[in-house]
C-alpha cells in the first residue's frame, strides 16, 4: 500500500451539532482535517486529475458535512467524513480529525477534537460515500 498522502487541513463550517438545546439552535464553528493515502504515482506522471482526489470537490462536501444535519456528536461528524474519504477512487486509508473549538465547556481550554481513522483494508469499515 501507497504512504503517499493529501491532506486538507483547516476547513470551516458553521454547524447545529451537540447534544445541547442551545447548540442546536445557536450553532457553532466546526473545523476538519482530512489526510488520505493513495498512489499519487500515476497523477504525478501523468499529471491528470482523474489520477487522484479532486481536493476542490472534498472540500465542499466535507464542509457540507460539517454545515449540514445536525448530530449529537463530532465522533459521528468525523465518522460521515471518513466515508467520504474512503468513497473516493484509490484511497485506501483516511485519518478526519473534527474540532469543535467553541465546546460548552466548564474550564478554559484551546480545542476539543476527535479523531478517527479508517481503511478499506478493515473487516467491518463500508468503502460507501453516502452519509
Amino acid at each position: 500500500m501507497s504512504e503517499d498522502r493529501i491532506t486538507l487541513t483547516g476547513i470551516r463550517a458553521v454547524g447545529h451539532h451537540g447534544v445541547f438545546d442551545h447548540e442546536r439552535r445557536e450553532g457553532q464553528l466546526f473545523v476538519a482535517d482530512v489526510v488520505m493515502w493513495l498512489d499519487l504515482a500515476p497523477a504525478g506522471r501523468t499529471g491528470d486529475l482523474r489520477a487522484t482526489v479532486d481536493y476542490g470537490t472534498l472540500g465542499q462536501q466535507v464542509h457540507d458535512v460539517l454545515a449540514g444535519e445536525p448530530v449529537d456528536l463530532i465522533e459521528t461528524v468525523a465518522e460521515r467524513i471518513a466515508e467520504i474519504g474512503l468513497g473516493h477512487a484509490g484511497v485506501h486509508r483516511v485519518e478526519v480529525t473534527v474540532h469543535k473549538p467553541q465546546a460548552p465547556i466548564p474550564v478554559p481550554f484551546g480545542d476539543v477534537a476527535v479523531t478517527v481513522v479508517r481503511s478499506r483494508t478493515h473487516p467491518t469499515q463500508s468503502a460507501s460515500a453516502s452519509v
